[in-house]
């Protein structure tokens, strides 16, 4: 595995971090503590509507300093993966995070993937009782990095308005998510997995039009504790092919449920998101 980029500040300065993040009318409160990096992002949370069928769309709203990045759900192998934890919430039986379609970046040889300058991070909220008041209480560890990394926690305490009008910011990143396979014209996903040394080996070939001149697949192996290595990535014709390694990060045996692996494909025209193998 690739080694971890250098941090900045000792863990324990990294606690010390917490923004806030208010929104009009008074409807949010949130507590600000001394920063020790207050220039590399600044976030709001911007309270959304609820929909027809009860639940209620916000959004994170984060702006980074020129020249830093932070990370997508799967960071690759010089990211740090976000962590959310939305316990203290009421009446929120369960929280969608909607990623948009990331950016690849490579320094130094190695690929990382997430965003620059801002990202605007929908949140599908499902309350336990529908049309009752929502309390968003979240706690996000994420990484900012540039040439070093300096990890943030972000802390969050919002009253979430019952109704509220679309917000236009909100509806662009939503629109901006990768495509469905069926959007896209994908047809056979056909994966391939053969045992090695350490564990396993993959080979997916995906009949798709381009994404876009230059083409990066990331794997997500939907278990627990496996590490997936960058795939290499390579066309055939109208095939996609990539090919990666996949490892348990205490050593287990391995075995891969092919319905569970997803795939994205980062294109430069667009990104799509393929879940499960048809063989």
């Amino acid at each position: 595995m690739a080694k971890a980029p250098p941090v900045a500040i000792s863990l324990g300065m990294i606690r010390a971090l917490t923004l806030a993040l208010a929104a009009t009318l008074g409807l949010f409160q949130a507590t600000q503590a001394p920063a020790q990096s207050p220039d590399l992002v600044q976030a709001d949370l911007r309270p959304g509507w609820r929909l027809a069928d009860g639940s209620h769309m916000a959004a994170l709203h984060l702006r980074l300093a020129p020249g830093w990045k932070t990370y997508w759900r799967t960071p690759g192998d010089a990211g740090i993966p976000p962590v959310f934890n939305w316990s203290g919430s009421r009446n929120t039986a369960h929280v969608d995070v909607l990623w948009p379609a990331p950016h690849v970046f490579r320094q130094s040889g190695m690929r990382s993937v997430g965003y620059s300058r801002e990202l605007v991070l929908p949140l599908r909220i499902t309350p336990s009782a529908k049309g009752g008041p929502i309390e968003l209480h979240t706690e996000m560890d994420l990484g900012i990095c540039s040439d070093i990394c300096v990890p943030q926690t972000l802390r969050i305490s919002a009253s979430l308005p019952a109704s509220g009008r679309p917000d236009p910011v909100i509806a662009s990143a939503l629109a901006s998510a990768p495509f469905s396979e069926s959007e896209a014209g994908v047809g056979q996903v056909r994966c391939t997995i053969t045992p090695d040394r350490k564990g396993l080996r993959l080979r997916a070939e995906i009949d798709m039009p381009r994404a876009g001149s230059t083409e990066d697949a990331v794997i997500e192996s939907g278990q627990p504790g496996v590490w997936v290595k960058e795939p290499a990535t390579h066309r055939s014709g109208g095939t996609l092919v990539a090919e990666t390694k996949l490892r348990h990060l205490e050593g287990k045996p391995l075995m891969v449920d092919r319905s569970r692996l997803r795939i994205t494909v980062l294109g430069s025209d667009h990104a799509v998101d393929i879940k499960g193998c048809n063989s």
